[in-house]
C-alpha cells in the first residue's frame, strides 16, 4: 500500500508507542546502512552523498519502500538546518594557517567567480537546452555554488597542497551567501532586481555576515577559554551552540547566516580551546548525521521517473558548467594572485557539486516558480552525474599534475583539559606517523620552565619518561603544564613535530 507523507485531512492521530518503535527501527537501520556506505565510498573514493541519495531514492517512489514524499518546503528546512551543522563542523577542522594565504583569492573565487559561472552555465542551458530565461538563470544559480560536505570529505583525503586546499575550502564555505540571494531573487514571482541592486545586496548580506559571525567567534572563544565547565563533555555541546547563535543572529540581522557559522566555526576551530579534539569528533559525529539525513531525504524528494526525460538536458548543462563555466571562473578569478596554471586546473575539476544545489532547486518550487520541477529534476541528474565523474578522479588528477602533498610533516593534535584549581593544563597528544617528534628526547623538546613531560604510554604500557627517553611514532604524551606558559608549551610541541630537535633554531615555528 503506497503511504504519503502528508497527514490525511481532519484531527491528526498522536503517535502510538508501537509506531514510535516502528520509526526507531527504521531510522537505526538508515543509519546502520549508511555507516557501511561510508566504509564503502572510502574506498572507492566515491563521495558517500551518492549512497546516501540512493539509500533516499531506494525508499521512495519508484523504490522498494513507494514512500510518496513530496514536500519541498520540509526538505528546504532541514536541509538549511543540516547545512549549518555541516558547515560548522568544516569551519572547526579548518586550519587558519592554510587557509589565510588563500582568503583574498577564496573570496573573489566566491563572488567573481560566482558571477562568471552563473552567466556561462544560464547562456547554455538558454541556448543550448531550450530553456527559458528564468528557468535557466536558476539553474546556473543554483550549480554555481560548490558543496562544503563534498569538498570537506573528498580534499581531506587527498594531500594536496595548503593552497589548493585552503582556497577550496574556503570558497565552499564563502559561496552559498551569494547563490542564496541569487536564487531567491530569481525564483520572486515579479522582475528579478536590476545587477546593481543584487551586487548592493550581496555585499551586505556578506558584510553583515561576516562582522557578526568573527563576533559570536571571538566572543565565545573567550569565554569559553575563562569558564571551566563541570564536565568535559559539555564543551562539544558549548561550541556547537555558539557557532548555531551565529548563523541565527546573522540570519536575524539581514545577513549571511551560511557565512556567520562557518566564520565564528574557523574563529572556534582555531582558538586552542580546551578538549579541542572532542570538540571536534562531536561536531564531525553531528555532521555525518546531518548528511546522512540530508541526502535520504533529498533522495526521497526526487521521483525518479520523472529523470529519464531531463536525462540529456542535465548532461548538456552539466558539461557545459565542467569544462567551460568552472574553468572560466577559475581562470578570471584566480590570475591575478599568480596561481600556477597546474593549481588552476585542479581548482577547476575540484569544484565539487553536492546537496547544497539540490537543496537550493527547492526554493523556486516553494516560492511556485514555473518549470521549478525540471529546474530540480535537471539539477539533481547534474550533481549525481559530474560528482560520480569528478569524485573518484581527483586524487589521480594531482598525481598527473604533480600536487601531491609530499612528505610535509603531520601536525600534532593536542588536547587540553583545563585544571583549574591548580591553575595548570594537562596536555595530551599522540606522534603521528610522519611527525619529526620521533627520534627526539624528552629533555630536546625544550620545553619552558612550568611544563614538563608527565608519561608516555607506549604499546599500552605507560611509564615515567626520563630527560633521555626517545620519543617513537605512536607514542601517547601527557604534559602538565602551568598557565603562565600553557601556550608556550602547545607552541614548542607543534614546533618540534614539524621541525624536530632543532625547531627554533631552523626558523620552523609552532
Amino acid at each position: 500500500m503506497k503511504r504519503s507523507a502528508h497527514a490525511s485531512p481532519g484531527k491528526v492521530r498522536p503517535l502510538t508507542v508501537h509506531q514510535l518503535n516502528e520509526l526507531l527501527l527504521i531510522g537505526s537501520l538508515v543509519l546502520l546502512v549508511a555507516v557501511v556506505a561510508v566504509r564503502l565510498s572510502s574506498r572507492s573514493g566515491l563521495p558517500s552523498l551518492l549512497l546516501y541519495l540512493g539509500i533516499g531514492v531506494a525508499m521512495g517512489q519508484d523504490g522498494i519502500g513507494n514512500v510518496a514524499f513530496d514536500n519541498a518546503e520540509l526538505t528546504q528546512v532541514i536541509g538549511y538546518g543540516a547545512l549549518v551543522v555541516i558547515l560548522a563542523e568544516g569551519g572547526l577542522g579548518t586550519k587558519w594557517k592554510e587557509i589565510r594565504p588563500a582568503l583574498p583569492a577564496a573570496t573573489v573565487l566566491a563572488t567573481v567567480g560566482v558571477a562568471v559561472s552563473v552567466g556561462i552555465t544560464a547562456a547554455a542551458a538558454h541556448y543550448l537546452v531550450g530553456l527559458e530565461w528564468r528557468q535557466a538563470l536558476l539553474i546556473g544559480a543554483v550549480v554555481s555554488s560548490t558543496d562544503a560536505a563534498a569538498v570537506f570529505s573528498v580534499l581531506r583525503k587527498v594531500p594536496l597542497p595548503s593552497r589548493v586546499t585552503g582556497t577550496l575550502e574556503a570558497e565552499s564555505g564563502f559561496n552559498d551567501a551569494p547563490v542564496v540571494i541569487l536564487v531567491v531573487a530569481f525564483s520572486t514571482t515579479g522582475p528579478v532586481d536590476s545587477w546593481y541592486v543584487l551586487v548592493g545586496t550581496i555585499a551586505l548580506e556578506l558584510a553583515i555576515g561576516a562582522g557578526i559571525g568573527l563576533a559570536v567567534g571571538l566572543l565565545g572563544a573567550y569565554g569559553l577559554k575563562r569558564v571551566a565547565l563541570p564536565a568535559s563533555g559539555l564543551y562539544p555541546i558549548a561550541v556547537m551552540a555558539i557557532a548555531v547563535t551565529a548563523y541565527a543572529a546573522g540570519a536575524l540581522a539581514h545577513g549571511s547566516g551560511f557565512l556567520a557559522v562557518y566564520l565564528a566555526s574557523v574563529v572556534l576551530g582555531n582558538a586552542k580551546l580546551p578538549h579541542q579534539p572532542a570538540n571536534r569528533g562531536f561536531a564531525e559525529g553531528l555532521g555525518w548525521i546531518a548528511q546522512i539525513g540530508m541526502f535520504v531525504l533529498l533522495g526521497l524528494l526526487v521521483t525518479p521517473h520523472e529523470l529519464l526525460r531531463d536525462f540529456w538536458p542535465a548532461v548538456a548543462i552539466g558539461l557545459a558548467l565542467t569544462a567551460v563555466a568552472r574553468p572560466v571562473s577559475v581562470l578570471l578569478s584566480l590570475t591575478p594572485f599568480r596561481i600556477p596554471w597546474q593549481e588552476q586546473a585542479l581548482m577547476s575539476w575540484a569544484g565539487l557539486r553536492g546537496a547544497v544545489p539540490i537543496i537550493l532547486a527547492t526554493i523556486p518550487m516553494v516560492s511556485g516558480i514555473e518549470g521549478s520541477r525540471k529546474v530540480f529534476n535537471i539539477v539533481f541528474v547534474l550533481v549525481v552525474v559530474y560528482t560520480l565523474v569528478q569524485g573518484p578522479t581527483l586524487p589521480w588528477l594531482a598525481k598527473a599534475l604533480r600536487l601531491g602533498a609530499g612528505t610535509e610533516a603531520t601536525d600534532l593534535g593536542v588536547e587540553s583539559a583545563p585544571l583549574e584549581r591548580l591553575r595548570g593544563h594537562l596536555l595530551s597528544l599522540s606522534i603521528p606517523d610522519r611527525s619529526k617528534m620521533h627520534g627526539v628526547e624528552v629533555a630536546e623538546l625544550r620545553l619552558p620552565p612550568g611544563a614538563a613531560v608527565t608519561l608516555v604510554v607506549r604499546d599500552g604500557t605507560s611509564f615515567v619518561p626520563s630527560p633521555t627517553t626517545v620519543l617513537r611514532r605512536g607514542d601517547e604524551l601527557l604534559v602538565v603544564a602551568t598557565d603562565p606558559v600553557r601556550d608556550a608549551a602547545e607552541r614548542r610541541l607543534r614546533a618540534v613535530g614539524r621541525g624536530g630537535k632543532l625547531a627554533g633554531w631552523l626558523g620552523t615555528g609552532g
